[in-house]
This record gives C-alpha cells, structure tokens and sequence, in this order.
C-alpha cells in the first residue's frame, strides 16, 4: 500500500504492507530510528510518539491509520540545533542511564505537561506511569518533568 505520512512536519511516501506499524515504517521505511523498539506490545512506551499533539504507541498504531495526519517523533521536538525545554531538562537532571528508553520518556513527558498533568509529582509519576526504565531513572525523570513544565506553559502561552 502506499501512503504518504506528514513526520515532523515533512512528507514521507513510502510503500508498505498494510499491517505495518508506525513504529516499524519510521524506523525502517523513512530512517528515522530514534522512536525505539522495547516491548512490540505496547507495554514499555520506548516507542511513544505525538499523533495529532497526543501520545500514541507506535508499535500498536498502524501506519496506515495516521495518514494525513501530523506525526511528531522525538527527533521534530528540538528547534534546529536548539533543545527542547524538555531535552534540556532531561540532559540538566541526568534523566536517563542507558537512554533506551529516553525517547519515549520525553516525548510522553511533553505530552504530559500538554495534558496538564504536570501539577505535582504524584500526578506526573501516575500520568507518565506506561513508560518503564529499566536503570530507574524515575526521580531525575519527575524533576525533569517539573523543571521543563513552566518553560513549556511560557512557549505554549506566545504561540
């Protein structure tokens, strides 16, 4: 089947069996292999990327269900060279160990702050609860989180 899919604000036209993921044409259709492979089952949320400005698990999302749709991956958040507020905090509060999982982690943190569920540690800790690290990085990713939130209110309020 061929589709046309709108990744970080580009398209892509590729050819793929109709059963492919979003995961597996990112990575091996266009090459875009920062979004990462953990679980293929969705429990992990190494593979989570923005549909339509909300989280998806991309390993459980047919490629050919997000066409025309815009799709953010984790490599469309920075501003050229610059960070993220996110990425920065990440980086600033040692966010990640093996950083397999970091990907993910940040773009469900971006969400996360987008959804408003970023008022206390306890509701980041529950809302970005379907992302796993295996170095446990938990606390440096919370005060990652709650770094970047009202950086991210400040962008978000002059758009």
């Amino acid at each position: 089947m061929d589709l046309t899919l709108k990744i970080n604000g580009r398209d892509h036209r590729i050819s793929v069996d109709p059963r492919t993921t979003l995961l597996d044409a990112l990575r091996e259709h266009i090459g875009l292999t920062g979004t990462k492979k953990g679980c293929d089952q969705g429990q992990c949320g190494a593979c989570t990327v923005h549909v339509d400005g909300r989280r998806v698990l991309s390993c459980l999302t047919l490629a050919a269900t997000v066409q025309g749709r815009p799709v953010t991956t984790i490599e469309g958040l920075a501003n050229g060279e610059a960070l993220h507020p996110m990425q920065a905090a990440f980086v600033k509060h040692d966010a990640f160990q093996c950083g397999y999982c970091t990907p993910g982690q940040i773009m469900s943190a971006v969400a996360c702050v987008q959804e408003g569920h970023a008022r206390s540690d306890d509701q980041i800790r529950e809302y970005m609860s379907g992302n796993l690290c295996r170095c446990a990085a938990y606390p440096n990713i919370v005060a990652a989180i709650r770094e970047a939130a009202p950086q991210m209110a400040s962008m978000m309020s002059h758009a």
